[in-house]
């Protein structure tokens, strides 16, 4: 029990430190894409809009994911917040290559398409889900 004591004080600071700066990373992440895409989800979740909902769900999980790689393998602070500045560029590129794709797509998850919504959100996960792969590749 005491060696379990003895990694909990060694490792705690560590802990507090890397989950705190992934969690600040997401939160900022999650603002700044809100803030850079050309329609406001969130307000729109708030008025009901399901499909604005779900695309906000993919970027939030979409952000996520790769963070939770970097995480996992980082070996500072450093690691974590330069990573994290990648996922985002990754990730706000995937969401414009998304909307070059999708006609009107700002205009369907306003009307609240559902179906651009589901496209939106495997295109999102599955950009998420290399994005991880890759960062998870350089440690």
């Amino acid at each position: 029990m005491e060696a379990v004591i003895d990694t909990l004080i060694i490792g705690f600071p560590y802990f507090i430190s890397h989950f705190g700066l992934t969690m600040i990373m997401l939160g900022v992440s999650v603002y700044i894409y809100e803030k850079i895409t050309p329609y406001h989800e969130l307000e729109l979740v708030r008025e009901g809009n399901k499909a604005a909902a779900i695309s906000l769900a993919a970027a939030i999980l979409g952000l996520a994911i790769p963070l939770a790689e970097c995480l996992k393998g980082s070996i500072s602070l450093w690691d974590i917040l330069i990573w994290g500045v990648v996922i985002l560029v990754v990730q706000i590129l995937a969401f414009f290559f998304a909307n070059l794709v999708i006609d009107d797509l700002k205009g369907r998850i306003e009307r609240d398409e559902i179906g651009a919504a589901i496209l939106l959100f495997a295109g999102k996960i599955s950009i998420a889900l290399l994005n991880a792969a890759a960062i998870s590749d350089k440690f």
